[in-house]
């Protein structure tokens, strides 16, 4: 098959006949975003013949979108380990398999609900398309830092967070540029510098929120108190967070409305947009809608079977909360977003997978980060932007060597190594922190540090 065969009976579920094959195909091209133009290359190709035969319309509709949702990914393999972790969950298994479970089935469910926000995009139209998929780009990161909040493992969110953001930066974006030199090694990788040189601005700002909260903690004097500082840093925090949310706005409005065309790098004329043409809904809106709010209850499962067990995991596999968080989670979570940004990168499609790497972290830097701390506000839960002296600054070389990496829009594989060489790095930094984890406020979040309470055994967090 040429593409998604799209049958009389399919349309009628669809409840809009006026979507063809080449009809708002090509509109809808400007709504998606990079993540769902990766996502979409670890999808199948659905055979429909056998479900056609079906007799009944209802039972016809259920299988095909059975079909369509579950095994119309190369990922379906992973599906068994969400009912895995759940049995083993009753069943009293032990905890760091139930860990290791749930972070396996949250990898598919990340790039189906791409797939499910993008099916919906038929319908909304270009623009609020691209502002759903802008919403639910992160939906598992957001997730699980809500859970962890509401678990007052306050730590655990900030790790998480800065994780995501590392790991686009220098994993995703240091493997696209390795990969993609290598499979191109004679020919040069160009990218436009437009859509980067917005993301780094943003990037910065965000680093600046982060920066004066840590400062502010070692502006001690004979009439400060540590707890003056704490309330200093939790009140700038909130303030700052407000403004990065508005400045994330701006970047909605920047990118869907007035300059969209710096950000449609999916316009390239090649054999990909010939298979982007004939792309079409292949579940109805309301369908679509289902799946995606079953979906997200579901990732909300695992993600609290993840934020329950980390600990114990940690303890098990001997390894630091923080080296599980920064590193483990976000390779794990956003595995089928990755994969699709390293695919687009062996095509010579570097844009997207630009798009993929900085945009996620600027959604995480901007939308995901402030509004777990308006969360946190709204719960009564301290926590504030700084991360500590170690990750802020893990975070400042990672947006400045990345910067410098594709300041002269080209790329080869040697910048692609240096990205992933510095990620390695960082990662073994966390890895032989064995040391309990900060108990200070610096790392959890707005207490005083006379109210701390000392940690004991290895590895972790007491809330």
């Amino acid at each position: 098959m040429a593409g998604i065969v799209t049958e009389p009976w399919s349309v009628a579920e669809n409840g809009n006949p006026s979507i063809t094959a080449k009809g708002s195909s090509r509109e809808l091209r400007l709504g998606r975003t990079a993540h769902n133009m990766s996502s979409s290359s670890l999808r199948k190709k659905s055979d429909l013949r056998v479900i056609q035969k079906v007799p009944y319309k209802g039972l016809k509709d259920f299988l095909s979108n059975l079909q369509e949702v579950i095994l119309g990914t190369k990922l379906a393999i992973l599906f068994p380990a969400i009912p895995a972790a759940i049995i083993c969950t009753y069943c009293g298994v032990s905890q760091p398999w139930i860990f290791g479970l749930s972070l396996l089935g949250l990898t598919p469910l990340a790039e189906r609900v791409s797939f499910l926000t993008e099916q919906l995009a038929f319908y909304t139209g270009p623009t609020l398309g691209g502002l759903l998929n802008a919403t639910c780009g992160n939906a598992t990161e957001l997730i699980i830092a809500i859970l962890a909040l509401t678990n007052n493992k306050v730590a655990v969110v900030k790790y998480s967070l800065l994780g995501s953001i590392l790991s686009n930066l220098l994993l995703v974006l240091g493997t696209s540029l390795f990969c993609g030199g290598i499979a191109n090694i004679r020919r040069e990788q160009r990218f436009d510098r437009k859509q980067a040189d917005v993301n780094f601005f943003l990037l910065l700002l965000g680093f600046l929120c982060h920066l004066l909260p840590l400062l502010v903690g070692y502006l001690k004097n004979g009439e400060a108190s540590a707890a003056v500082l704490s309330d200093m840093q939790l009140s700038i925090s909130r303030g700052f967070s407000i403004v990065m949310l508005i400045s994330y706005i701006a970047y909605l409005v920047f990118q869907l409305w007035t300059h969209r065309q710096l950000f449609d790098a999916q316009e390239q004329e090649d054999e990909y947009d010939d298979d982007v043409e004939q792309e079409t809904a292949v579940i109805s809106f309301w369908s679509g809608f289902a799946w995606l709010v079953g979906m997200t209850l579901v990732i909300a499962l695992l993600s609290e079977y993840v934020v329950a067990t980390i600990e114990e995991a940690s303890d098990k596999w001997n390894l630091s909360v923080s080296f599980i968080s920064i590193i483990l989670l976000p390779i794990v979570g956003n595995a089928a977003e990755h994969a699709g940004a390293v695919i687009f990168a062996f095509k010579n499609k570097l844009d997207i997978s630009l798009g993929v790497a900085l945009g996620s972290a600027t959604q995480i830097g901007l939308f995901v980060v402030p509004l777990t701390i308006i969360v946190a506000w709204i719960l009564g839960i301290n926590m504030d932007l700084n991360f500590g002296p170690l990750e802020t600054g893990c975070l400042a070389v990672s947006i400045i060597i990345t910067a410098f990496t594709l300041q002269d829009g080209s790329s080869h594989y040697m910048k692609g190594l240096v990205l992933l060489l510095c990620y390695f790095i960082i990662a073994i930094c966390f890895f032989v922190d064995k040391l309990p984890q900060k108990q200070n406020s610096i790392h959890l979040g707005h207490q005083a540090m006379n109210n701390v309470v000392t940690a004991t055994g290895g590895g972790v967090f007491s809330s």
